[in-house]
């Protein structure tokens, strides 16, 4: 701006000797950070990286496959909280995956279904001591 011409004061435009100075913010700290939520915590707790011990070697995988390993291995070992888990999460996990053929889908489903049913009520009977409970080991 040339200095022959006045310098008119109104909205959006202070007075020069209030404007701040050329590199100075009017706000130096910046817009403060917001308070993370519950879901970004628990993604990122998720994504740390955990070193485990598998077959004799060590290996570097995120807290939520060792976290899945653990269910599944309990659920194999015959856990039945562990394997009710399990059954909730590859049903999450059918409804948040990519759409495969429908057909197929289905039938899939349907088999895995009447596996993990069967496999339920075989470990319900085996620690009820029910009949048939000796078939089940």
């Amino acid at each position: 701006m040339s200095d022959d011409r006045p310098y008119t004061v109104g909205f959006g435009k202070p007075p020069k000797r209030t404007q701040f100075r050329e590199g100075q913010s009017g706000n130096p700290s910046g817009r403060p950070k917001g308070k993370k939520n519950l879901a970004t915590v628990l993604e990122r707790e998720l994504q740390e990286k955990v070193i485990i011990n598998e077959n004799g070697q060590r290996r570097t995988i995120t807290k939520l496959e060792a976290a899945i390993k653990q269910v599944v291995n309990k659920a194999a070992g015959g856990d039945l909280v562990a394997l009710r888990q399990l059954h909730a999460l590859v049903r999450s996990g059918e409804e948040t995956a990519v759409e495969e053929p429908q057909q197929e889908k289905e039938i899939v489903r349907e088999n895995d279904e009447k596996v993990m049913r069967s496999i339920l009520q075989r470990l319900e009977r085996a620690m009820k001591g029910g009949p048939n409970a000796a078939e089940s080991k």
